[in-house]
C-alpha cells in the first residue's frame, strides 16, 4: 500500500513537471525574442518598408520623366524657370502672392499692449 501511494505521488509529481515544462514552452512561444509576437512585429515593419519603397519607387519615377522632360522639352524648361526663378518675357509683370500654408503673424491685441499712463 505504501508502495502504491509513493508510486501515485511520483506519478502525479511527473504529470505536474510536464505541465509546467508544456506552460513554459508555450509562453517562451508566444513571448520570446523570436516568438509570435515579435513575428507579427516584424511582418508589420516589413509591410510598412514596402509601402515606402513603392512610394519612393513612384516619386522616382516622376522625378525621371521630369529631368527627361528638363533635358529635351523647352516649354518645361521655360516652365521650370517662371516658377522657380521668377523669370519673365520683357513686357510681363510677375505678382508674388504669399503662400498659404505659413500663417500671418497675428496682430497685436489691446491684453498685449502696454498700459497707458
Amino acid at each position: 500500500m505504501k508502495i502504491l501511494r509513493w508510486e501515485l505521488k511520483s506519478y502525479r509529481g511527473a504529470i505536474l513537471g510536464l505541465i509546467l515544462v508544456c506552460v513554459a514552452l508555450v509562453v517562451h512561444e508566444i513571448f520570446g525574442a523570436n516568438g509570435y509576437l515579435a513575428l507579427r512585429r516584424q511582418k508589420q515593419q516589413y509591410q510598412e518598408l514596402q509601402q515606402q519603397i513603392q512610394a519612393l519607387q513612384e516619386q522616382n519615377q516622376k522625378l525621371q520623366k521630369q529631368v527627361q522632360g528638363l533635358k529635351s522639352d523647352p516649354h518645361a524648361i521655360e516652365k521650370m524657370a517662371r516658377d522657380q526663378m521668377h523669370l519673365a518675357r520683357p513686357g510681363e509683370i510677375i505678382y508674388t502672392l504669399p503662400d498659404k500654408d505659413k500663417p500671418e503673424a497675428p496682430a497685436s491685441s489691446a491684453k498685449d499692449a502696454p498700459p497707458q499712463k
